[in-house]
């Protein structure tokens, strides 16, 4: 079944054509990995399905809905957690929780779900401010769950944390993909991270879609691996930029 379909979306800010007419569809269950180098209209591809921007041209089905006609109702299907997401810090993981699950009107059993879900038990008292980059990025991640959303979407959640930290946020994901009830867009730049997580790669290059599929119908003898399909079809390598894009 179709979660998400992007029907010949357009999207420019001033004299920068930052998405040229992109076509793809998600299947629902799927874990999806986007990437593109620096400027390549990642980040406002995954901001015009997360409804944050309007396409100039083209449309964006989201289960048969559209931001346009739908904002309501699809603001309750989706979850989402940016790179950098600053919380109050004289409140408590737990009271953070709580603050936010009341924007959905649930109660204490959802938010100590998420808790255990994301591995915060031992962390719920304490201050948002105290928390390590790791333990933030998992609060991070247990806000865009509380509300059981159908369609998650992470913009780069491990840069930055170290290796351990990183490997714990991969496997509360792991866990979350067994269930195959939620669809995953991703964006990342650790190649490892795509590779480990997603059924389906999609990479794009200045505001153009250049290949998608599953990771073992990319590759072949001359692109053996993903770093080897990103470096021939873009002549760049995610390494080199830092992510601040359009």
């Amino acid at each position: 079944m179709l979660q998400i379909e992007v029907k010949n979306v357009f999207k420019s800010f001033k004299d920068v054509h930052a998405v040229r007419g992109i076509s793809l569809a998600i299947r629902s269950g799927e874990f999806v990995a986007l990437l593109g180098p620096n400027g390549a209209g990642k980040t406002t591809m995954v901001e015009m399905m997360e409804g944050l921007r309007k396409p100039d041209n083209g449309e964006i089905i989201i289960q048969g809905k559209t931001w346009r006609k739908h904002e309501k109702e699809l603001r309750k299907m989706i979850g989402l957690s940016l790179q950098e997401t600053r919380f109050t810090e004289k409140l408590t993981v737990k009271e953070t929780l709580r603050l936010f699950a009341s924007f959905f009107e649930l109660g204490n059993q959802r938010v100590n779900e998420v808790v255990d879900l994301t591995g915060l038990g031992n962390k719920q008292k304490s201050m948002t401010g105290t928390l390590s980059g790791g333990q933030r990025q998992r609060l991070a991640l247990a806000v865009a769950l509380l509300n059981n959303p159908q369609i998650l979407f992470l913009d780069e959640p491990t840069t930055g944390l170290d290796p351990h930290s990183r490997l714990d946020l991969w496997n509360i994901l792991k866990n979350l993909k067994e269930k195959r009830e939620t669809t995953l867009i991703l964006t990342t730049h650790y190649m490892e991270e795509a590779e480990s997580l997603c059924d389906h790669i999609i990479i794009i290059d200045e505001g153009k879609l250049l290949r998608e599929g599953k990771l073992k119908d990319l590759l072949d003898k001359n692109n053996r691996n993903l770093d080897e399909l990103f470096i021939n079809l873009t002549g760049k390598t995610l390494s080199d930029y830092p992510y601040s894009e359009k």
